[in-house]
């Protein structure tokens, strides 16, 4: 007989939601909006003016990638994202953000990891399949006041936040990952949302973290560039030997990153075709995801436990109404029980929607709300 050791994780909810839509849009003849994704499609980036820079008979493409991550882009990645003050020894390129969180629960000894309250629900499966314990915590000021008691543990912090779109302001985020690398607290960084509203040159963010032995990073470019599909993300962290364990781990569970991916996204990053693209791409994204905002906030559409009077950043927000009365309207959406399991908030009266769409698809379906 066959056995089966089973995880208790789940097969996404969130991808059987899109498979639904999808079958009714089929059945019915009708178009749905997809704001169940977690992806940007108000356009998708230009490539082309990269694929003539690329030899397919190369050894580039063709040849086994470094475990690692090639070296260009993971010079690239500490050019952009930490302004060259940092070193490729504490970067690894891993399979997209998935695989990083993956390698990183897998790499850390702690006996627990703390998550938001809103939370991203591949951390709960990625923990569950690693067999890691796992409980929540509901802002900064928590983690501020226990950080002491923290020792030892790990905490995720995403932010913006998935699935409110909540920012906390920079300095009162690192104000609180000092105190909780002063305690020996692990901080994972996961933050795939960020860069998606700076570009390099504004953002010192990163490279502030240089200083905190205890904080992890977890990126993608699935959201900062627009290719989730291309299934490409980063770790960081200062301390060697948690890398050289992460880079076991990525070495036996993926044999290195697809060298295509890689190489665009190195083009991405350092070439000016490259960057013009990247940052045409953000331009236009941001522009109507601000628009669609707006225009919820307009009209009330908002969940107010959630925001008091705070407005989300991020491609994802919460609204007042329930997944299937947007479902009626032809909208796509997740229910935020999928996303939190605290008991003040009556989670299945509220939806978590994606705003990263054309701003006139918006508001030609939401008026049918």
């Amino acid at each position: 007989m066959l056995k089966v050791r089973k995880s208790g994780a789940k097969y996404s909810a969130i991808v059987g939601i899109g498979e639904n839509l999808r079958k009714l849009s089929i059945e019915q003849g009708q178009e749905y909006l997809m704001l169940n994704r977690g992806i940007n499609a108000v356009e998708n980036i230009d490539l082309k003016p990269l694929i003539s820079e690329i030899d397919f008979n190369s050894n580039d493409i063709q040849v086994y990638p470094p475990v690692k991550g090639r070296l260009s882009l993971r010079q690239a990645v500490n050019l952009e994202y930490f302004h060259n003050a940092s070193s490729v020894e504490n970067i690894n390129i891993t399979a997209g953000g998935v695989n990083a969180l993956d390698l990183i629960f897998r790499s850390l000894d702690v006996k627990k990891v703390f998550l938001p309250q809103f939370y991203w629900g591949a951390y709960v499966n990625v923990l569950k399949i690693n067999q890691q314990a796992f409980d929540f915590y509901p802002d900064l000021e928590y983690l501020n006041k226990n950080a002491p008691s923290l020792q030892g543990l790990a905490v995720v912090i995403c932010d913006p936040n998935n699935p409110s779109g909540l920012k906390f302001d920079d300095e009162e985020l690192l104000n609180t990952i000092r105190k909780l690398n002063d305690e020996g607290v692990v901080v994972i960084f996961d933050s795939p949302y960020r860069r998606v509203f700076f570009e390099a040159e504004q953002d010192s963010f990163y490279k502030k973290l240089l200083e905190f032995e205890h904080v992890i990073i977890s990126e993608s470019f699935s959201k900062s560039v627009g290719l989730s599909g291309m299934r490409i993300g980063f770790v960081h962290c200062v301390n060697k030997d948690f890398m050289d364990e992460l880079a076991i781990k990525l070495l036996f569970a993926t044999n290195g990153i697809n060298n295509f991916a890689q190489i665009i996204i190195e083009k991405l990053l350092i070439t000016e075709t490259g960057k013009r693209s990247a940052r045409n791409f953000r331009t236009i994204t941001t522009e109507h995801i601000s628009k669609n905002i707006d225009y919820l906030i307009g009209r009330n559409f908002l969940a107010e436990e959630i925001y008091k009077n705070l407005k989300p950043w991020g491609i994802f927000v919460i609204v007042k109404q329930r997944y299937e009365e947007l479902i009626a309207k032809g909208i796509g959406s997740v229910p935020l029980s999928f996303f939190t399991q605290v008991k003040h908030v009556d989670a299945n009266q509220f939806a978590r929607i994606c705003v990263s769409v054309p701003h006139d698809k918006f508001i030609e379906f939401f008026r049918r709300l």
